[in-house]
């Protein structure tokens, strides 16, 4: 295996996932990767990402080279398969608003505490049009717990590859776009009392707003 990919370093079934996800985007997929180095190097931090399509967190965490968490909402924890692999590729479980699932917390607390990265969605769920939603609080109180940076990233394409009718279309460029990491300082104020986490979801996705795709930024 690529040492660039790193699955060696990953549980034997993530490892292979991580493999064979990153293969069906170089084939049915490929658009353009950005700002990879912008990914620290060391130590725990949280991707927080727009999110449009299912395709999302396999493409979002194929593209990295390190085992990172998901999280997923409870109600896709039915008996068969799909429980099974949430559990061995190390997904975390939580309700669908987060903020105030205290197990899901302590999990995220111990992931990071073991050097793992979370990849977390601010808009709560999929976007129905793929257009950017609101941020919900619940991303905010997770970063602003555990006081880890927090690197932003835009995927653009995956509402167009695979969206809300439930179709997918092979191929279709989707491209993603990692920004420069957020420093808890940046996102966090503890002064803004009940509306701290709010706000610093709002801040997280701003940062996601401002990425643009490599055609459009300007020079």
């Amino acid at each position: 295996m690529s040492y660039s990919f790193r699955q060696v370093e990953m549980t034997r079934v993530y490892g292979f996932c991580h493999y064979v996800f990153r293969v069906i985007f170089d084939i049915a997929f490929r658009g353009e990767v950005v700002g990879l180095e912008n990914l620290p190097k060391n130590g725990a931090f949280i991707i927080a990402s727009n999110h449009a399509s299912h395709l999302d967190p396999p493409i979002v965490g194929s593209l990295i080279p390190k085992q990172v968490c998901f999280f997923a909402r409870k109600t896709l924890w039915k008996k068969g398969f799909a429980s099974w692999w949430l559990d061995i590729v190390g997904t975390i479980p939580v309700d669908r608003d987060g903020g105030s699932d205290v197990s899901a917390i302590k999990r995220v607390l111990q992931a990071l505490k073991n050097d793992k990265v979370i990849i977390l969605f601010p808009e709560g769920t999929r976007s129905p049009d793929g257009n950017l939603q609101s941020a919900k609080p619940g991303v905010g109180l997770l970063a602003c717990r555990t006081a880890v940076p927090v690197v932003p990233a835009r995927i653009f394409g995956s509402f167009d590859a695979f969206g809300r009718d439930g179709k997918v279309h092979i191929p279709t460029p989707v491209t993603v776009v990692y920004g420069k990491p957020i420093s808890p300082a940046d996102y966090d104020d503890p002064s803004a009392g009940k509306e701290r986490y709010q706000r610093a979801s709002e801040r997280i996705m701003t940062h996601i707003a401002a990425l643009k795709k490599p055609a459009e930024t300007v020079v």
